[in-house]
């Protein structure tokens, strides 16, 4: 009989506020589940006092979890009917023990001969933290861990478990390690993914570890993790975004399992998740591997230290995800950015709208971002439109890995451009500005001055100089101030709007508001990696904006600007 079932779970905002199971369906081969439990409720958690079994120690919550990933198996067709599970967890919920429980029962219940179960950790540390208690749980069980007769045989070394009767070995390995390529695992558990979004080359990695399922029909990939201490990014942006389409029901996938322990948007936005008795909406195990008590004295530590610690305290203990708007000295206008943003809002549209054009031009050198603003002031409204776009040297990805996922995010996107050694972003900074004069529509070119250099005899190309008033260097440091505050004003009234892109919503979301005794200057969040050159390149246009320019008119624009004026 075909088994029909949904991985959906539509209501989860009800029932994550409930405390009721977030897997909203029952094991598919209720007697797979069975077996899997029995096995994995016996296994002693060593480092709790007393030793208990998880059969003991645990929630509900963590048998529902085991048993739907053990209970998706089709015996008869040695086939995992449910193939993807992905949970996401609140730090301290015993995340990485209860990975190494359900890794040791795969291998326990594994009946393929020489099979490979990998466990990927991001770092050695995050390995270790996964591989001792696998291994603690097999030498306090004699049946497991009998030196002569046990079923197991841990090797310590090679932080390696390999099954006596069928060769079958569980491996933990690190990202450090450059181990996985070549590995056929078919049960595979990647814990704590949102480290592997800050690493470069982690989705290659993951395909590669994961490979081997092609020709293992019987195995799984599970992802573990908690919220990221910064915007998600990366490999694990993508599967938390796919993740919660699944469980939404926006994405039908069967295949796919998620459980999500985080906080409903109403609570976000009303900053319900402050109040202690809402910590056990995204800590299931509290009152077992994690104190209530201790949660709210930490809070209160992490609040008087500052905005930046304790949001990460938020993300790690509460999973509350880190957005623009939760920077420390953020940028007052990161609050509004994202309600205002028109993904219709193009190019070619802003074009279209607008009766004078500002272009902002800021970038640095091959580290940095070359960022591009064109700002429109629509014509009948006087509502100014923002449309974005940024260059970067391919050799970034090499010199700021940790940024290297998101750049290739924004790269997808369409709102970043990478170029190689010809550097052919300012002949294409310049033919966009080209585009803008020939409309008859461009008012000027501001820049920062000390980014005058090239651009003067490129733009001199087009009949844009500083001796025609289009080229303008704009003063950066506290000159920017009114530029800031009148780019925040019309975000919150209304009268800025932009094109809502992931890379102007990171730019703005790495922006520090630096006071002082008389005024205020932007910089950037952390040194090196936070890159704001398109937000820059935005206070530039905004410099020039808020004076009220007409476009300057001359030769071929001139005459098709009055032709139409006259058609009309």
């Amino acid at each position: 009989m075909a088994l029909d079932w949904s991985t959906a779970c539509p209501d989860w905002e009800s029932r994550v506020v409930a405390g009721e199971p977030l897997v909203p369906f029952a094991p598919l081969y209720p007697e797979e589940a069975a077996a899997a439990l029995e096995v994995f409720k016996g296994l002693r958690i060593v480092d709790v006092p007393g030793k208990p079994t998880f059969g003991e120690a645990c929630e509900p919550w963590v048998f529902d979890f085991v048993a739907a990933i053990f209970g998706a198996y089709d015996p008869e067709r040695a086939k995992r009917l449910i193939t993807e599970f992905f949970l996401l967890i609140s730090k301290k919920n015993s995340k990485s023990t209860i990975a190494a429980g359900i890794m040791v029962t795969a291998l326990i219940r594994n009946w393929r001969h020489s099979a490979e179960l990998l466990i990927l950790a991001p770092t050695i540390e995050a390995a270790n933290n996964c591989f001792k208690p696998a291994a603690d749980m097999v030498s306090e069980d004699p049946d497991l861990g009998d030196p002569e007769t046990g079923l197991l045989h841990v090797v310590d070394h090679q932080r390696l478990i390999k099954h006596r009767v069928t060769s079958a070995t569980l491996k933990v390995v690190s990202a450090d390690d450059k181990t996985v390529g070549g590995k056929k695992a078919a049960f595979v558990l990647v814990d704590e993914l949102w480290l592997f979004g800050k690493q470069a080359r982690a989705d290659s990695m993951l395909r590669e570890a994961t490979g081997g399922m092609v020709s293992r029909p019987e195995g799984f990939v599970i992802y573990l993790s908690t919220q990221s201490d910064e915007p998600p990014a990366g490999v694990f942006k993508d599967k938390l975004d796919y993740a919660r389409d699944v469980r939404d029901g926006r994405i039908a996938d069967p295949q796919f399992l998620a459980v999500i322990y985080e906080f409903p948007k109403a609570m976000v936005d009303s900053k319900a998740f402050m109040e202690p008795e809402n910590f056990r909406v995204t800590n299931p195990n509290i009152g077992r591997s994690v104190m209530a008590d201790w949660l709210v004295r930490e809070m209160g530590k992490e609040i008087a230290k500052g905005p930046q610690t304790r949001n990460v305290f938020l993300a790690k203990h509460l999973n509350v995800e880190i957005g623009l708007n939760l920077r420390a000295n953020r940028w007052p206008g990161a609050e509004f950015w994202a309600a205002k943003g028109d993904a219709a809002l193009t190019f070619e549209t802003l074009l279209d709208r607008s009766e004078a054009v500002v272009i902002g031009i800021d970038g640095g050198g091959l580290d940095d971002l070359f960022g591009l603003s064109v700002l429109g002031r629509e014509a009948g409204t006087r509502c100014w439109l923002s449309w974005c776009h940024a260059w970067a040297h391919s050799g970034v990805l090499e010199r700021r890995q940790s940024i290297a996922p998101k750049l290739r995010e924004f790269e997808a996107e369409g709102s970043l451009t990478f170029v190689d050694d010809k550097l052919e972003d300012l002949s294409e900074i310049v033919e966009i500005t080209g585009v803008v004069r020939d409309r008859g529509l461009l008012a000027a070119v501001a820049v920062d001055p000390a980014g005058l250099g090239e651009l003067v005899d490129a733009m001199a190309g087009i009949d844009v100089t500083q001796e025609a008033g289009t080229l303008i260097g704009v003063g950066q440091g506290y000159a920017m101030m009114n530029a800031i505050k009148t780019a925040e004003r019309r975000l919150v009234n209304g009268t800025l709007m932009h094109d809502g892109s992931a890379l102007m919503a990171w730019c703005v979301g790495n922006l520090k508001i630096e006071p002082t005794a008389t005024a205020i200057r932007a910089s950037k969040q952390t040194a090196g990696d936070a890159k704001i050159d398109p937000v820059m390149a935005l206070f530039d246009a905004v410099t020039v904006m808020s004076r009220n320019p007409e476009p300057v008119r001359t030769g071929a624009n001139r005459d098709s600007y009055f032709a139409a004026l006259g058609a009309a």
